[in-house]
């Protein structure tokens, strides 16, 4: 890996847009078999019976230990911290100086001083570096994910369970009923003889348990659940299907985290962090200014996981912010006859449409699309990809909060222009793709409205 800091990059591109429109930084992977069976129908087990995803290997985590660290987490994260017990999990989310994301992820407060912060490594790479600037008495181990890590297994194995019959399965490998355990607490169950954990979860809005512990009981774990499995229709899920989970959700993954102010320490963070770990953008939404990128924890629906209970970075700037928050997160889902046209045109005399990959659409690290309404800009589509239970294109997006009305007509321009230099983007065309405004999570609207449409 280059030593090149970020701020050594950024001089030389001379433009913070410039340089990650152009970086050859892929999306997110997910180093699992892409398919076990086919993703259509994997994508069906989580909503019909029980799926099984093989979560050990995409996520990096950071072991945060020490009697300061809780005191680091409080001292980053919007979240409040009250209450927040050995047992219990959040969605950790943090902002720079301004107020602007720098990303989330899933803290676990295993015991009483020992955290495990799961997530992309945008967010991480923000605690490690105001741990090691800081007064504080803690240390940080860091397990990075399979895609990168530079040798051995994980250091936990972790598996979703998500579906109808997940909690049958559970009670039927553990000869017990399933326990009483609020959303986001984590339970303790006895598994193949192994100690597992799980978190009580919830994903593309179905019950279920996310179960971890040491790497070398994994096997152990993964084969007693395909065992039993087999009398619940558990369905093992390859990476091409969970890459679409959090479309159904409405989790926003891999937001572009904020890392371009003339704030002091956002200086200081471009010369600590490595260039290799700054992700690429992609997508027609193509401001000059870089801050036009960034994202708020109200775009994205993080609103109610604000909280001005503590001190914390960047906690006056999103008190601002909070007065009047201008965007709201919504579903899109895409007009069919435009999504085919777009396809067609792959086989007619070129350049035709961006190459709209199935399931999964994203070409970037970080995807952000222009949303207009007659010809104006009003919001950034984010995510998007193809759900077999809907049979629809959606994304997630934030829209100006008075276009964002389930049922609103809206315009997504799909493709880059100019061509970027990412490996992944070919010579095409722009086009726009009509959509209407649907809200988040979609899957609750989909099975009550959208099929009977």
């Amino acid at each position: 890996m280059s030593s090149e800091s970020l701020a050594a990059a950024l001089t030389r591109a001379g433009s913070p847009v410039e340089l990650l429109r152009n970086l050859a930084s892929p999306p997110s992977t997910f180093p699992v078999k892409p398919e076990f069976t086919n993703w259509r129908s994997e994508q069906r087990a989580w909503v019909e019976t029980c799926a099984l995803l093989d979560q050990s290997h995409h996520m990096t985590d950071l072991f945060i230990e020490g009697p300061d660290a809780l005191r680091l987490l409080s001292d980053i994260g919007v979240n409040t911290f009250a209450n927040f017990g050995v047992g219990k999990a959040k969605q950790f989310v943090a902002v720079n100086p301004e107020g602007y994301l720098m990303g989330d992820a899933i803290l676990f407060h295993l015991d009483e001083e020992l955290f495990d912060l799961v997530g992309h490594p945008m967010v991480l790479d923000w605690v490690t570096f105001t741990l090691e600037r800081g007064d504080y008495r803690a240390t940080v181990e860091r397990d990075d994910n399979s895609a990168v890590r530079p040798s051995g297994p994980p250091k936990l194995y972790r598996y979703e369970l998500q579906g109808p019959t997940a909690a049958a399965l559970i009670e039927e490998m553990t000869n017990a009923p399933l326990p009483n355990v609020k959303f986001f607490n984590m339970a303790e169950f006895t598994i193949a003889g192994r100690r597992v954990r799980g978190l009580r979860h919830g994903m593309a809005g179905q019950p279920g348990f996310e179960l971890f512990g040491p790497w070398e009981d994994g096997d152990a774990v993964l084969q007693a659940l395909l065992s039993a499995g087999a009398n619940h229709g558990l369905v093992r899920v390859g990476a091409k299907a969970y890459s679409t989970a959090n479309l159904e959700s409405g989790w926003v993954p891999a937001p572009m985290a904020a890392l371009f102010s003339d704030d002091p320490l956002m200086q200081e963070y471009r010369e600590w962090l490595p260039v290799e770990k700054v992700g690429s953008i992609g997508g027609s939404h193509d401001p000059a200014e870089i801050r036009d990128y960034f994202l708020t924890p109200f775009d994205i629906g993080y609103g109610k996981t604000v909280k001005f209970d503590h001190d914390f970075i960047g906690r006056a700037a999103l008190e601002r912010l909070a007065e009047s928050p201008p965007r709201t997160k919504v579903t899109l889902v895409w007009n069919a006859d435009d999504v085919t046209a777009a396809v067609r045109s792959l086989y007619q005399p070129g350049p035709g449409a961006k190459y709209i990959e199935m399931p999964k659409a994203r070409y970037a690290t970080h995807h952000e699309d222009k949303v207009l309404v007659d010809g104006r800009q009003v919001g950034i589509s984010l995510d998007c990809g193809y759900l077999a239970n809907e049979r629809a294109m959606v994304s997630l997006a934030t829209v100006e909060n008075e276009y964002a009305e389930p049922g609103t007509e809206v315009t997504v321009v799909w493709g880059e222009q100019p061509v970027s230099a990412k490996p992944a983007v070919e010579e095409h065309r722009q086009v726009e793709i009509r959509a209407t405004v649907a809200p988040v999570p979609f899957v609750d609207f989909a099975r009550s409205d959208y099929r009977a449409r």
